[in-house]
Parts: structure tokens; C-alpha cells; sequence
């Protein structure tokens, strides 16, 4: 895999302002596999899963009774990668910067497309992504940390159980954004409008109450800065699903490495 630096200068000038569809052509070449933080501005982000057909109604059954954390924004037909429901052209094979493959519920492989992976007998779900409404929070006047130094955001597994369905279960992952209390505030009321990107955060302050022991030490993304009299603040992560993947222990699932997500066609304020 190429540096972060050298993937960057693959990428248009003002990436907020590029197109889906043109990001995911640069996609397609496997030469670009970092973040897709603050990309196609008002676009809807997605997070993958993809498993065999067996496994999809337990799946589908685990997103509906957590839809804070796995609101599905579009499921594929068995076997056929392309995603018309979400944009032209969408190949789940090859349209995201990055994979992950599990094989009985362990971390195998971070690779760039999944060609050779994908079946008729796979089935993909996406599920909708918080990046989706930071270019609204942006708008609000609400600072965006990661952003500003260029980092993937930071996630972390909480002591918040899923309800389980079938093989899946495991704990909420939540992603982190520090503010000040006012801020947040505001975030809270913005985000609320996205329902099918996770909407409003599930908590506010004290990491310690639902379980994050080091807050400057991720699970997922990379860490980042707090200013003075800020507060973290937790959104509910489309990286949850993953945690309840490595719980079931299903042969083979490939999912999105987190920070690089699906950019679909759909705008974030219509889904």
C-alpha cells in the first residue's frame, strides 16, 4: 500500500466539492485507500458488510433491533455487487478505498477491492455513516477536529450491549468528536435530522461510563485533540456491525476499513 502522502496527490484539489461517482473511479484504480472524511460534501456515506446469503436475515434482523448504530441505507440483491438503489454505476467490489476480510470472526486481511472474494451467494448491506452529516455540522459553526489535522476519526468500543439476533451481538462501537459544551449542543440538534446516519450522539462527556478507559487511545481511527473546556462527544458507529461479526465467527465476511467508507450517490438530506 502507498503512503497516506503520495494516495492524497491522486485526489482532486477540493475533495468536498468532487463528485461520488469521480471519487469512486479514483477508487476503482486500488491507488487511493485512506479516509473518505470530508468528501463529497452532502452526499450520504455508507459503512459494508458483506456475507453469505444464509447469514443475511439474522443480519438484517441485527441492524433493525439496533438502528442507532446499523441503519441500513441499502441491501444488494444475492450475488449481484452492483447498487442501483444507491447510485450509477456503484460496484460494492471495488467503489470503497478499502476492505476488511474476517475469517471465523478474526481479522485476515486489509485489502483494496474484493473481487475475487465476492460469490453468488454474497450479499451486501450498507449501512448509513456519520461522516455523512459533518458537512451540516460544518455549516452549523461546529468544528471538526479530525478534519482540521487531517486524521481518520477516532472509535471505540463501549460497554453498551447490541441486542442480539441469531450469531450476532457483541457491544456499540461509538465514534468521538470533541467540542465545547455548546457545541455539542448544537450538534445534537443538527444531527438529530439524520435518523439514517446514526442522528443524534448517544453520549455526552465522562468516557468512563460507558466503558472507554483512555480516550486518547482509540480502538479504531486515530487519536485526536481536545482545546480547552471541550467534552467528547459519541455518536453511535457503523463499525459496530464488525464487532458483532467477530463474534459470530461466520467463515468468511468482508466489511469497510474503518475510515474508508462507500460514497453513494444518494444526498445526505433525502434518505
Amino acid at each position: 500500500m502507498e503512503s497516506e502522502e503520495l494516495n492524497n496527490d491522486l485526489l482532486p484539489y477540493d475533495i468536498g466539492k468532487t463528485s461520488p461517482d469521480i471519487l469512486r473511479d479514483i477508487f476503482r484504480t486500488d491507488a487511493y485507500q485512506g479516509t473518505t472524511a470530508g468528501m463529497s460534501d452532502g452526499y450520504t456515506q455508507g459503512n459494508l458488510a458483506v456475507m453469505p446469503e444464509s447469514y443475511a436475515l439474522d443480519f438484517s434482523r441485527f441492524c433493525q433491533r439496533n438502528p442507532k448504530s446499523c441503519p441500513i441505507v441499502g441491501v444488494s440483491d444475492t450475488g449481484n455487487p452492483l447498487m442501483f438503489t444507491l447510485g450509477q454505476n456503484i460496484d460494492i467490489r471495488t467503489d470503497i478505498p478499502s476492505y476488511n476480510v474476517y475469517r471465523d470472526g478474526s481479522l485476515d486481511s486489509t485489502i483494496p477491492n474484493i473481487r475475487d472474494l465476492w460469490s453468488t451467494d454474497s450479499v451486501a448491506f450498507v449501512i448509513g455513516c456519520s461522516f455523512s452529516f459533518e458537512e451540516a455540522l460544518l455549516q452549523g459553526g461546529v468544528p471538526l477536529r479530525h478534519q482540521e489535522l487531517g486524521r481518520i476519526v477516532p472509535m471505540y468500543e463501549t460497554n453498551i450491549n447490541n441486542i442480539k439476533s441469531g450469531p450476532f451481538g457483541g457491544s456499540m462501537v461509538v465514534s468521538m468528536r470533541p467540542m465545547s459544551v455548546a457545541d455539542s449542543i448544537r450538534a445534537s440538534a443538527i444531527t438529530a435530522r439524520f435518523p439514517h446516519t446514526h442522528g443524534m450522539p448517544v453520549h455526552i462527556g465522562a468516557p468512563e461510563e460507558i466503558g472507554i478507559k483512555d480516550i486518547s487511545q482509540p480502538d479504531w481511527g486515530e487519536p485526536t485533540e481536545f482545546c480547552d473546556n471541550e467534552v467528547p462527544v459519541f455518536w453511535a458507529c457503523g463499525v459496530t456491525p464488525q464487532n458483532a461479526i467477530r463474534e459470530a465467527g461466520i467463515p468468511l465476511v468482508v466489511t469497510h476499513t474503518p475510515g474508508s467508507m462507500l460514497i453513494t450517490d444518494c444526498r445526505s438530506s433525502e434518505v
